[in-house]
């Protein structure tokens, strides 16, 4: 993804966080019809969605989830862009997500439903804000 223009990252990184706020919405509207199971699952990816909407103004692009969750952790944690709060959040709901889709035997309750979502709605917060100081850098450059 080095071969991308800025604006290109741009408007790629635009296009994965808007696809973030969509499901986060989804995790919302999950969560109100008592799909608390399909809402962590969307919270997951609400999450997953908007870190990759950071990767790629970096012109970095994993393709696996553990893949995002190392680039994330090397690219803005580490580099103190994003605080290591993010980190957990994206490792615990990858956590949650993976128990809730492929366990056979996973309960997942009101609570835990309505906690993905403040995690989600967090990490959400933070990358939104840090995505608008990348854009003002690399459009600058």
């Amino acid at each position: 993804m080095e071969g991308l223009s800025v604006e290109e990252k741009i408007a790629l990184s635009d296009v994965r966080f808007n696809k973030s706020k969509e499901m986060l919405s989804d995790a919302v509207n999950s969560f109100k019809i008592n799909m608390y199971k399909t809402s962590v699952n969307r919270s997951y990816y609400a999450v997953l969605h908007s870190a990759r909407s950071l990767l790629i103004l970096k012109g970095v692009d994993p393709v696996r989830h553990d893949g995002v969750k190392t680039m994330i952790s090397l690219h803005f944690v580490k580099a103190k862009i994003l605080p290591q709060d993010a980190i957990k959040i994206f490792k615990n709901l990858l956590s949650l997500r993976t128990d809730v889709d492929y366990g056979d035997f996973e309960f997942v309750d009101k609570d835990d439903a309505g906690n993905a979502i403040k995690q989600a709605k967090k990490f959400l917060k933070i990358a939104e804000s840090v995505r608008k100081n990348l854009i003002k850098q690399i459009s600058s450059v």
